[in-house]
Protein backbone atom coordinates (compact mmCIF):
# COMPACT_ATOMS: atom_id res chain seq x y z
CA UNK A 1 0.00 0.00 0.00
CA UNK A 2 3.10 2.54 0.98
CA UNK A 3 4.26 1.92 -2.74
CA UNK A 4 1.19 2.58 -4.25
CA UNK A 5 0.80 5.86 -2.47
CA UNK A 6 4.43 6.84 -3.19
CA UNK A 7 3.77 5.80 -7.11
CA UNK A 8 0.63 7.90 -7.03
CA UNK A 9 2.27 10.75 -4.96
CA UNK A 10 5.02 11.13 -8.28
CA UNK A 11 2.12 11.09 -10.63
CA UNK A 12 0.62 13.98 -8.95
CA UNK A 13 3.68 15.89 -8.99
CA UNK A 14 4.41 15.28 -12.54
CA UNK A 15 0.92 16.89 -13.10
CA UNK A 16 1.79 19.40 -11.87
CA UNK A 17 5.24 20.19 -13.37
CA UNK A 18 4.01 19.73 -16.94
CA UNK A 19 0.49 20.55 -17.54
CA UNK A 20 1.62 24.27 -18.93
CA UNK A 21 3.65 21.84 -21.50
CA UNK A 22 0.12 20.24 -22.45
CA UNK A 23 0.17 17.20 -21.06
CA UNK A 24 -0.88 15.81 -17.75
CA UNK A 25 0.26 12.09 -16.39
CA UNK A 26 -1.08 10.42 -13.49
CA UNK A 27 -0.38 6.71 -12.62
CA UNK A 28 -1.33 3.85 -10.49
CA UNK A 29 0.50 1.02 -9.45
CA UNK A 30 4.44 0.30 -9.62
CA UNK A 31 6.57 2.98 -10.82
CA UNK A 32 8.93 1.05 -13.36
CA UNK A 33 7.52 -0.08 -16.52
CA UNK A 34 7.02 -3.73 -16.96
CA UNK A 35 8.65 -5.65 -19.99
CA UNK A 36 6.05 -8.53 -21.60
CA UNK A 37 4.77 -9.87 -24.26
CA UNK A 38 1.16 -8.96 -25.36
CA UNK A 39 -1.50 -9.94 -27.82
CA UNK A 40 -3.11 -7.92 -30.51
CA UNK A 41 -6.48 -6.83 -31.10
CA UNK A 42 -9.27 -3.76 -30.91
CA UNK A 43 -11.86 -2.76 -29.01
CA UNK A 44 -14.34 -0.89 -30.13
CA UNK A 45 -17.01 0.57 -27.52
CA UNK A 46 -19.95 2.47 -28.30
CA UNK A 47 -19.80 5.09 -25.27
CA UNK A 48 -22.07 4.65 -21.98
CA UNK A 49 -21.06 2.99 -18.90
CA UNK A 50 -18.00 1.01 -19.50
CA UNK A 51 -18.32 -2.87 -20.26
CA UNK A 52 -15.80 -4.41 -17.63
CA UNK A 53 -15.81 -7.69 -20.04
CA UNK A 54 -13.73 -5.66 -22.30
CA UNK A 55 -11.53 -4.15 -20.16
CA UNK A 56 -10.59 -7.83 -18.99
CA UNK A 57 -10.02 -8.66 -22.68
CA UNK A 58 -7.36 -5.95 -23.12
CA UNK A 59 -5.77 -6.58 -19.71
CA UNK A 60 -5.65 -10.37 -20.76
CA UNK A 61 -3.65 -9.33 -23.78
CA UNK A 62 -1.81 -6.73 -21.31
CA UNK A 63 -0.30 -9.99 -19.98
CA UNK A 64 0.32 -8.15 -16.42
CA UNK A 65 2.01 -5.01 -18.52
CA UNK A 66 1.18 -1.53 -18.35
CA UNK A 67 -2.06 -0.10 -18.99
CA UNK A 68 -2.01 3.37 -20.39
CA UNK A 69 -5.87 5.47 -21.00
CA UNK A 70 -5.21 8.49 -23.52
CA UNK A 71 -7.19 11.52 -23.22
CA UNK A 72 -7.50 15.03 -24.70
CA UNK A 73 -9.42 16.36 -22.06
CA UNK A 74 -11.20 14.84 -18.86
CA UNK A 75 -9.51 13.63 -15.90
CA UNK A 76 -7.66 10.14 -14.38
CA UNK A 77 -10.73 8.76 -13.00
CA UNK A 78 -10.18 5.25 -15.64
CA UNK A 79 -6.91 4.91 -13.33
CA UNK A 80 -8.86 3.10 -10.13
CA UNK A 81 -11.67 1.58 -12.44
CA UNK A 82 -9.14 -0.28 -14.50
CA UNK A 83 -6.66 -1.27 -11.58
CA UNK A 84 -9.53 -2.84 -9.51
CA UNK A 85 -10.37 -4.90 -12.58
CA UNK A 86 -7.60 -6.01 -13.47
CA UNK A 87 -5.15 -6.09 -10.06
CA UNK A 88 -2.34 -8.41 -12.00
CA UNK A 89 -1.40 -5.35 -14.45
CA UNK A 90 2.13 -3.41 -13.26
CA UNK A 91 0.37 -0.17 -13.46
CA UNK A 92 -2.60 1.73 -15.15
CA UNK A 93 -2.16 5.42 -15.91
CA UNK A 94 -3.57 8.32 -17.79
CA UNK A 95 -1.77 10.16 -20.29
CA UNK A 96 -4.12 13.72 -21.07
CA UNK A 97 -2.76 15.86 -23.93
CA UNK A 98 -4.14 18.66 -24.21
CA UNK A 99 -2.48 20.47 -27.87
CA UNK A 100 -0.31 19.45 -30.33
CA UNK A 101 2.54 21.24 -28.38
CA UNK A 102 1.94 18.28 -26.00
CA UNK A 103 1.64 16.15 -28.30
CA UNK A 104 4.88 16.61 -29.95
CA UNK A 105 6.96 16.51 -25.87
CA UNK A 106 9.73 13.60 -25.69
CA UNK A 107 7.44 12.19 -22.91
CA UNK A 108 4.35 11.68 -24.58
CA UNK A 109 5.19 9.59 -27.42
CA UNK A 110 7.90 7.49 -25.01
CA UNK A 111 5.02 6.80 -22.35
CA UNK A 112 2.73 5.37 -25.16
CA UNK A 113 5.51 3.39 -26.94
CA UNK A 114 6.13 1.84 -23.34
CA UNK A 115 3.00 0.52 -22.98
CA UNK A 116 1.08 -2.76 -23.01
CA UNK A 117 -2.84 -1.23 -23.65
CA UNK A 118 -4.30 1.60 -25.19
CA UNK A 119 -7.41 2.33 -24.65
CA UNK A 120 -8.17 6.09 -25.91
CA UNK A 121 -11.24 7.62 -23.54
CA UNK A 122 -13.98 9.62 -24.57
CA UNK A 123 -14.72 13.37 -24.88
CA UNK A 124 -14.79 15.23 -28.42
CA UNK A 125 -12.82 13.46 -30.96
CA UNK A 126 -12.36 17.01 -32.75
CA UNK A 127 -9.93 17.10 -30.27
CA UNK A 128 -8.08 14.00 -30.93
CA UNK A 129 -7.86 14.77 -34.63
CA UNK A 130 -6.36 18.64 -34.01
CA UNK A 131 -3.88 17.51 -31.51
CA UNK A 132 -2.42 14.37 -32.27
CA UNK A 133 -2.91 14.02 -36.35
CA UNK A 134 0.49 14.39 -37.90
CA UNK A 135 2.06 14.27 -35.04
CA UNK A 136 4.51 11.51 -32.56
CA UNK A 137 1.00 10.29 -30.44
CA UNK A 138 -0.59 8.76 -34.03
CA UNK A 139 2.66 7.38 -35.48
CA UNK A 140 3.27 5.81 -31.63
CA UNK A 141 -0.25 4.85 -31.27
CA UNK A 142 0.05 3.04 -34.72
CA UNK A 143 3.70 1.42 -34.05
CA UNK A 144 2.15 -0.19 -30.65
CA UNK A 145 -0.78 -1.60 -33.02
CA UNK A 146 1.74 -3.27 -35.18
CA UNK A 147 3.81 -4.55 -32.33
CA UNK A 148 0.61 -6.83 -31.18
CA UNK A 149 -0.20 -3.91 -28.34
CA UNK A 150 -4.03 -4.42 -27.74
CA UNK A 151 -5.91 -0.85 -28.72
CA UNK A 152 -9.28 0.27 -27.69
CA UNK A 153 -11.88 3.55 -27.82
CA UNK A 154 -14.84 4.39 -26.05
CA UNK A 155 -17.09 7.14 -27.95
CA UNK A 156 -14.63 9.67 -29.00
CA UNK A 157 -12.26 7.36 -29.12
CA UNK A 158 -13.86 4.49 -30.76
CA UNK A 159 -14.56 7.12 -33.48
CA UNK A 160 -10.73 7.41 -34.29
CA UNK A 161 -9.69 3.66 -34.47
CA UNK A 162 -10.66 2.87 -38.73
CA UNK A 163 -8.99 4.68 -41.52
CA UNK A 164 -11.86 6.96 -41.41
CA UNK A 165 -14.16 8.68 -38.87
CA UNK A 166 -16.29 11.25 -38.28
CA UNK A 167 -13.91 14.39 -37.19
CA UNK A 168 -16.21 16.88 -35.94
CA UNK A 169 -14.26 19.63 -36.57
CA UNK A 170 -17.40 22.04 -37.24
CA UNK A 171 -19.66 20.32 -35.04
CA UNK A 172 -22.40 17.68 -34.49
CA UNK A 173 -24.17 16.32 -37.29
CA UNK A 174 -27.91 14.35 -36.70
CA UNK A 175 -28.77 11.40 -39.46
CA UNK A 176 -31.97 13.79 -40.89
CA UNK A 177 -29.07 16.63 -41.66
CA UNK A 178 -27.36 14.58 -43.07
CA UNK A 179 -29.44 12.72 -45.32
CA UNK A 180 -31.03 16.23 -46.08
CA UNK A 181 -27.94 17.64 -47.22
CA UNK A 182 -24.58 15.12 -47.66
CA UNK A 183 -22.34 18.11 -47.84
CA UNK A 184 -23.36 20.14 -44.86
CA UNK A 185 -20.79 21.98 -43.23
CA UNK A 186 -21.23 19.52 -40.16
CA UNK A 187 -19.88 16.87 -41.94
CA UNK A 188 -16.04 16.61 -41.97
CA UNK A 189 -14.50 13.14 -42.69
CA UNK A 190 -11.01 12.13 -41.17
CA UNK A 191 -9.05 9.80 -43.26
CA UNK A 192 -5.50 7.93 -41.82
CA UNK A 193 -5.72 9.57 -38.87
CA UNK A 194 -4.29 5.88 -36.97
CA UNK A 195 -3.50 3.03 -39.02
CA UNK A 196 -3.94 0.08 -36.47
CA UNK A 197 -4.65 -2.55 -39.01
CA UNK A 198 -4.87 -3.56 -42.78
CA UNK A 199 -8.18 -4.98 -41.96
CA UNK A 200 -9.76 -1.13 -41.42
CA UNK A 201 -8.62 0.48 -44.54
CA UNK A 202 -12.02 1.50 -46.16
CA UNK A 203 -13.61 1.26 -42.83
CA UNK A 204 -15.82 4.09 -40.67
CA UNK A 205 -16.58 3.39 -36.29
CA UNK A 206 -19.70 4.85 -35.44
CA UNK A 207 -20.81 5.15 -31.41
CA UNK A 208 -23.59 5.69 -29.84
CA UNK A 209 -25.34 3.80 -32.66
CA UNK A 210 -29.52 3.36 -31.75
CA UNK A 211 -29.78 5.64 -28.88
CA UNK A 212 -28.76 8.88 -30.94
CA UNK A 213 -29.96 7.64 -34.08
CA UNK A 214 -27.00 7.44 -36.32
CA UNK A 215 -27.63 5.07 -39.01
CA UNK A 216 -28.80 7.71 -41.57
CA UNK A 217 -26.06 9.69 -41.34
CA UNK A 218 -23.39 6.69 -41.18
CA UNK A 219 -24.87 5.93 -44.43
CA UNK A 220 -24.20 9.15 -45.32
CA UNK A 221 -20.69 9.14 -44.64
CA UNK A 222 -20.30 6.17 -46.76
CA UNK A 223 -21.68 7.67 -49.41
CA UNK A 224 -19.45 10.47 -49.02
CA UNK A 225 -16.60 8.07 -48.93
CA UNK A 226 -17.33 6.48 -52.63
CA UNK A 227 -18.26 10.33 -53.96
CA UNK A 228 -15.42 12.08 -52.75
CA UNK A 229 -13.04 9.42 -54.41
CA UNK A 230 -11.57 8.24 -51.24
CA UNK A 231 -12.35 4.41 -51.66
CA UNK A 232 -14.16 2.58 -54.23
CA UNK A 233 -16.81 1.14 -51.56
CA UNK A 234 -16.63 1.49 -47.90
CA UNK A 235 -17.34 -0.06 -44.63
CA UNK A 236 -18.16 0.59 -40.86
CA UNK A 237 -18.45 -0.98 -37.63
CA UNK A 238 -21.11 0.69 -35.25
CA UNK A 239 -21.72 -0.24 -31.73
CA UNK A 240 -24.30 0.76 -29.02
CA UNK A 241 -23.70 2.09 -26.03
CA UNK A 242 -23.02 -0.46 -23.50
CA UNK A 243 -21.43 -2.61 -26.04
CA UNK A 244 -18.15 -3.31 -27.46
CA UNK A 245 -17.24 -5.69 -30.58
CA UNK A 246 -13.53 -7.11 -28.98
CA UNK A 247 -12.05 -7.69 -32.59
CA UNK A 248 -8.86 -10.20 -32.88
CA UNK A 249 -5.72 -9.57 -35.12
CA UNK A 250 -7.31 -11.91 -37.78
CA UNK A 251 -10.64 -9.96 -38.07
CA UNK A 252 -12.91 -12.68 -36.26
CA UNK A 253 -14.55 -11.29 -32.89
CA UNK A 254 -17.41 -11.27 -30.46
CA UNK A 255 -19.99 -8.85 -29.05
CA UNK A 256 -20.11 -8.18 -25.31
CA UNK A 257 -22.21 -5.42 -23.39
CA UNK A 258 -25.93 -5.38 -23.56
CA UNK A 259 -26.55 -4.00 -27.33
CA UNK A 260 -25.43 -4.64 -30.63
CA UNK A 261 -22.97 -4.30 -33.35
CA UNK A 262 -23.54 -3.16 -37.07
CA UNK A 263 -21.66 -4.27 -39.65
CA UNK A 264 -22.24 -2.39 -42.38
CA UNK A 265 -21.15 -2.75 -45.88
CA UNK A 266 -21.95 -0.39 -49.55
CA UNK A 267 -23.19 -2.77 -52.49
CA UNK A 268 -23.27 0.24 -55.21
CA UNK A 269 -22.51 3.47 -56.05
CA UNK A 270 -24.54 6.39 -54.31
CA UNK A 271 -27.18 7.52 -56.62
CA UNK A 272 -27.47 11.39 -55.60
CA UNK A 273 -24.81 12.45 -53.46
CA UNK A 274 -24.54 16.40 -54.29
CA UNK A 275 -24.13 19.41 -51.94
CA UNK A 276 -27.91 20.72 -50.96
CA UNK A 277 -29.90 17.41 -52.64
CA UNK A 278 -31.44 14.56 -50.47
CA UNK A 279 -28.88 11.43 -50.85
CA UNK A 280 -30.22 8.48 -52.53
CA UNK A 281 -27.65 5.28 -51.81
CA UNK A 282 -29.32 1.83 -52.58
CA UNK A 283 -28.77 -1.28 -50.91
CA UNK A 284 -26.64 -1.76 -47.89
CA UNK A 285 -25.73 -4.77 -46.47
CA UNK A 286 -25.73 -5.05 -43.11
CA UNK A 287 -25.26 -7.32 -39.96
CA UNK A 288 -26.77 -6.92 -36.94
CA UNK A 289 -24.63 -8.71 -33.63
CA UNK A 290 -25.58 -8.87 -30.43
CA UNK A 291 -24.02 -9.56 -27.42
CA UNK A 292 -22.67 -13.13 -27.45
CA UNK A 293 -22.22 -13.43 -30.92
CA UNK A 294 -19.35 -13.53 -33.65
CA UNK A 295 -18.53 -11.07 -36.27
CA UNK A 296 -15.42 -11.79 -38.84
CA UNK A 297 -14.42 -8.24 -40.87
CA UNK A 298 -11.80 -10.35 -43.16
CA UNK A 299 -14.59 -13.01 -43.92
CA UNK A 300 -17.34 -10.77 -43.89
CA UNK A 301 -19.27 -13.18 -41.71
CA UNK A 302 -20.59 -14.33 -38.55
CA UNK A 303 -22.60 -16.80 -36.44
CA UNK A 304 -25.88 -13.71 -36.41
CA UNK A 305 -28.19 -14.87 -38.72
CA UNK A 306 -29.66 -11.07 -38.66
CA UNK A 307 -28.16 -9.76 -42.47
CA UNK A 308 -30.65 -6.87 -43.73
CA UNK A 309 -30.23 -4.19 -46.07
CA UNK A 310 -31.42 -0.33 -45.90
CA UNK A 311 -31.30 2.02 -48.96
CA UNK A 312 -31.43 5.85 -48.44
CA UNK A 313 -34.08 7.19 -51.27
CA UNK A 314 -34.70 11.25 -51.87
CA UNK A 315 -33.39 11.33 -48.27
CA UNK A 316 -35.26 9.09 -46.54
CA UNK A 317 -33.60 6.02 -45.02
CA UNK A 318 -35.90 2.64 -45.48
CA UNK A 319 -35.55 -1.12 -45.42
CA UNK A 320 -34.81 -3.26 -48.16
CA UNK A 321 -37.26 -5.58 -46.99
CA UNK A 322 -40.83 -3.25 -46.29
CA UNK A 323 -41.59 -5.59 -43.16
CA UNK A 324 -37.85 -5.06 -41.60
CA UNK A 325 -36.24 -2.11 -39.79
CA UNK A 326 -33.48 0.31 -39.74
CA UNK A 327 -32.05 -0.99 -36.73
Amino acid sequence: MQSCRCACLIALLAVAAHAENGWEYARLGKPQDATVATTGGILFAGGGTDVDEAFRWMCAKANGGDFLILRASGTAAYNTYVRDLCPALNSVATLIVTSRNGAQQPFVADTIRKAEAIFIAGGDQANYINFYSGTPVAEALSERAAHGVPIGGTSAGNAVLAQFGYSALTGSVTSKQALADPYTPLITISNGFLNLSPLLRGFFTDDHFAARDRMGRLVVFLARIIQDGLAPSASAIATDERTAYLMEPDGSGRVVGSGAAYFIRTTELPEVCKPGKPLTFKNLYIYRVRVGEMFNISKWAGTSRAAYGISAINGVLMPVDPSGSIY
